[in-house]
Parts: structure tokens; sequence; C-alpha cells
């Protein structure tokens, strides 16, 4: 059995500068990696989704430049390209982050890890030679987590995509049907419909977006459908098989009856799992709740001393920031004798159809829940002379601000950089600046920075 003083099982963007950080220290460390290095991110998340966004976003201004005084011919997509261009950029940064870690010590293993005992792992290597046997007093586990598994009548029939296949289509569909209403549906429902596809979502709730405002959620489903994309709310999926020709049928069930939908493909984006089905965790006694994921304290610590989980295995927000925040509470207990913990941790995301919804803090029913003297500054960003300079006026701003302390204590940016102007209001919470710092602050004109003057100048 190989000895270790530290083991990362997986090489996601909170378990890499882990590890670079641990070598660096002194610490003979190793990383086990399935697959391939970078994690959900770079493989199948961020990385390869905003570059294929990128892309539907040129499509999308391209058809719409006589809007701007512009004549263009008719536009079209070559999804073998986008394919490739997606494709070399996910290679540059999984290479990139390999040399990397090589160069900084780590010792990568590659393999399926699982556990045989307290603190000891058998890594399978993935080309079939003997296991290896590993033990460190300190084991990270950063595995992620991966697609959600459907239930559908006859599904077994039928190919479908998930958030990770749908990437590698070099294909356009004709027809893409979506089940579920999630981030991930919308980002992928909106790029499809810009690279041309008719595009469907059926959602079985009676809204899409159920950790958003209702107004928030609202606003969406209005851009979406403006954008041409067909929405089914309150709707049930029923049996689903594919014809001769390939064609894809699905029954529905919505309030207005049964409705049989005929699509091409089939994305099912139903949430993500995680992976620690293949760990054997019970081995170890480390304990995970009834959905599989791991649990941990306020440390990132699971109820075995010396082994932590970081990023998404974990459970709660799944977002490659929050796995990066999760590596410097461990780097900062661990090697820097700290007392880091998630406690109050602010959660920015950014959710990337156009235009962009960013989000900190709290939802409105959260916050008023908690300030009962709780004041909504919201403006359309047709109040934001560069919205409408640039044609991009879709959507709002809305913060909330508790007036006992004259603290934004939660913000929704749904608009043009949406993700930049959330980050704006983010320090400023991070700085503890009251609302009135942001409407008397002096902002470039013309910018979407200086609607922050206008969201809070109906304040007192």
């Amino acid at each position: 059995m190989e000895k270790y003083d530290a083991i990362i099982i997986g090489s996601g963007q909170g378990g890499m500068p882990l590890a670079r950080a641990l070598v660096k220290a002194g610490r003979k460390t190793a990383m086990v990696e399935e697959k391939h290095v970078g994690g959900t991110c770079i493989n199948e998340g961020c990385t390869p989704t905003k570059t294929m966004v990128a892309s539907a976003e040129i499509a999308f201004l391209a058809r719409r430049a006589k809007n701007y005084g512009v004549q263009v011919g008719d536009v079209s997509v070559n999804m073998h390209d986008i394919h490739q261009r997606k494709q070399d950029i996910v290679d540059s940064f999984r290479d990139g982050d390999e040399r990397r870690l090589t160069r900084d010590g780590v010792q990568l293993v590659w393999g399926q890890a699982s556990f045989i005992g307290l603190k000891m792992l058998e890594v399978k290597p993935k080309d079939g030679g003997e296991p290896v046997q590993m033990t460190a007093e300190t084991i990270v586990i950063n595995t992620g987590g991966r697609p959600r598994p459907l239930k559908l009548d006859g599904l077994g029939g039928v190919p479908f995509l998930d958030s990770t296949s749908i990437l590698d289509l070099t294909e356009l569909p004709d027809h893409l049907l979506i089940v579920g209403g999630s981030y991930v549906a919308l980002e992928f429902g909106q790029m499809f419909r810009r690279y041309g596809s008719q595009v469907t979502v059926i959602q079985r709730s009676g809204y899409l977006l159920g950790r958003e405002d209702p107004d928030v959620a609202e606003a969406v489903l209005e851009i979406v459908r403006e954008d041409g994309i067909k929405v089914l709310l309150n709707a049930e999926t029923g049996h689903v098989e594919r014809d001769s020709t390939g064609k894809i049928h699905l029954k529905v069930t919505t309030p207005e009856g049964e409705q049989k939908l005929v699509g091409s493909h089939l994305l099912l984006a139903a949430g993500r799992i995680p992976n620690t089905d293949r760990l054997n965790l019970p081995a170890a006694g480390i304990q995970t709740d009834p959905q599989g994921y791991i649990r941990t304290n306020d440390r990132l610590e699971t109820n075995v001393p010396g082994v932590y989980a970081i990023g998404d295995v974990k459970g709660g927000p799944a977002f490659t920031h929050i796995s990066y925040d999760d590596f410097r509470i461990i780097k900062k207990n661990l090697l820097e004798k700290g007392d880091a913990s998630i406690r109050g941790r602010m959660i920015p995301y950014t959710m990337f159809i156009d235009p962009q919804l960013g989000r900190i803090g709290m939802i409105e029913s959260e916050a008023r829940q908690q300030f009962p003297n709780l004041q909504v500054a919201k403006i359309p960003m047709t109040y934001i002379a560069r919205a409408l300079e640039t044609d991009q006026s879709r959507g709002f701003i809305k913060a909330l601000v508790d007036m006992d302390t004259k603290q934004i204590v939660g913000a929704a940016v749904l608009g043009a950089d949406g993700g930049e102007i959330m980050a704006m209001i983010q320090i400023a919470m991070m700085g503890k600046l009251p609302y009135t710092a942001l409407r008397d602050a002096t902002f470039a004109h013309p910018t979407f920075s200086e609607g922050l003057n206008t969201l809070f100048a109906n304040l007192p």
C-alpha cells in the first residue's frame, strides 16, 4: 500500500489548486482521476457551454443586424465547426491543467477510486491493469456529479441527450424536445433556438426556475417565448417512442389536455446526482444524505476526521466558484492553521441566457421573512440609456434593501451583462456599503453600471 500525506479524489476546480498547494507545502500528494483533468467545469460545464453560447449569440446578433442598420445575408450555423471550436478550447484548458499538476509535483493516478477501509483506497486503472492501494492521513473527495437519469415510459428504446452528450452534437437538431425547466434546460434551449432549431421545453411545475422570485421567473419565461421557444408548464411527460424514420414521439399531459410532440432530439435536463455510488463510502464510515451527497461540517470535514468533501459532491450550490472557495477554506485550515468555514458566505451565480441573469444574496420571499422593514428597488432595463443605445433593453434590475441598516441583502439583474452588474452589487454587499453609496456614486456614462444610480434613486 502506497502511503501519501494527502490524496485528492477527482481533479475538479477545487481539487487541482489544493493539490498544488499541498505539494508546495511539502506534502506528498496524489490525485486520482478516472477520466480527464479539469472536472465538470472544463469538460462538461462552464467552458464548453459558454463557448457554444457565444456562437449562438453571434448567430442571434447577425440575424438582428438590420435593427442596427446593417444588412447581412442569410445566417446559418455549422455545428461541426461550433463543436470543433468548443473542443479546441476544452482541450487547451484540460491539457494546461494537467501540465501544471505534473510540473508542480502532484502525482496523477488514473483510475476509479473506492474505499477499502478507513483512509484506505483502491484504484482500478482505466487501462485494466492491477489495482493500486493507497492510504493517507488527509483525503479530500472531489468527485463532483453527473446528469440525473430520468425515468420515462419507453425511454429504453429511445436515444436521448443529457447536458454532457449534447455538447458533442455535430448536427443541428430539427426539433429539440427538452424535459425540464432549469438553468441547464434554458441555456441549451435558447442556444439551439438561436442555432436554428425548433425548441420545446416541457416543465412539470407551473413556473420555470423554481429557486427564483416569481417576477424573475415570469420575465425569463417571456424572454424565451419571445425568442421562439415553446414552453409547456404544468406538463407531465408520458410515453416516449421512436418511429421507423428516427423521429421521437413524446406524449405530454397539460392543463389543456394531452399533446403529442414530435421531435428529432430529446434532451433530459432533470438536475444532477453526486458521484458517490462507486466510492464504497461505507467501508470508510463516511456518511451521506438520502440523495447520496456527502455530509460535511462548516469546515468541509466529513464525520471521519481527516476526510473532507469539496465541490458538487457535498451538495449545496453546484458552481465552480463555490468549489474554488472550498479549496480556499481547506487550504486556510490545513496549511495555515486557520478557522475558515462556509458560514455566511455569499453565493453569486449567473445564468447565461441572453440577457444574463445575475443573482446574489436572498430572494424576495426569504428577505421579507427576515427583514420587516424591507424595501424593493426595481427598474426595467429600458431606464438605462446604454441598454437602449445597444438595443439590449430586455429585463430588469432588482435589489432588496433592509431599510433599518440600509444594507443590500439581495439582488437580481436580468439584463445585458447581468452577471457583471450583479458583481458590482456583491462588492457593495461585501464591503457593507449602504445602498446610498451606489445611489450617489459617479459612474461613467453611458454604461450599464450607471443604472445603479437610477435603481436606488427612489428609496428614501
